[in-house]
């Protein structure tokens, strides 16, 4: 059973998924392309619209594999922060790391009590 906590983190998360997509298309092809008009690194916001359909189906599987994925965009973001040049470029990727953490953090709170339940039910039947 989830309770409003989790449905808020569920919320949360799953808004943070789409804000993700949504700034890696954006920045990679408007906002502060690596080349004008746009460049090949828009792809990398596939990887993320794969799981995109199971995690707003709230499949436990994929929302745990998608908490180790965000990690790369999460890595992504801390080079580009560093490195880029132009405001806009850091700007974005400081989004970038915004919202994967605020993804992993509430993908956690959404999955843990799911986990704990589990782990318990297995305990219960031996």
């Amino acid at each position: 059973m989830i309770n409003a906590h989790q449905q808020r983190a569920y919320v949360v998360a799953s808004g943070a998924l789409i804000s993700l997509v949504v700034l890696c298309i954006a920045w990679e092809m408007v906002l502060a392309p690596l080349r004008p008009g746009g460049s090949w690194v828009v792809l990398k916001a596939l990887p993320l619209l794969l799981p995109l359909r199971g995690v707003l189906r709230k499949e436990n599987y994929t929302m745990q594999w998608t908490s180790m994925l965000i990690w790369l965009y999460f890595t992504e973001g801390c080079v580009r922060a560093y490195s880029d040049k132009t405001t806009l470029s850091t700007f974005c990727a400081i989004m970038e790391i915004v919202l994967s953490l605020l993804y992993f953090v509430a993908i956690l709170v959404y999955l843990r009590p799911l986990k704990q339940a589990a782990k318990a039910q297995r305990r219960a039947n031996g």
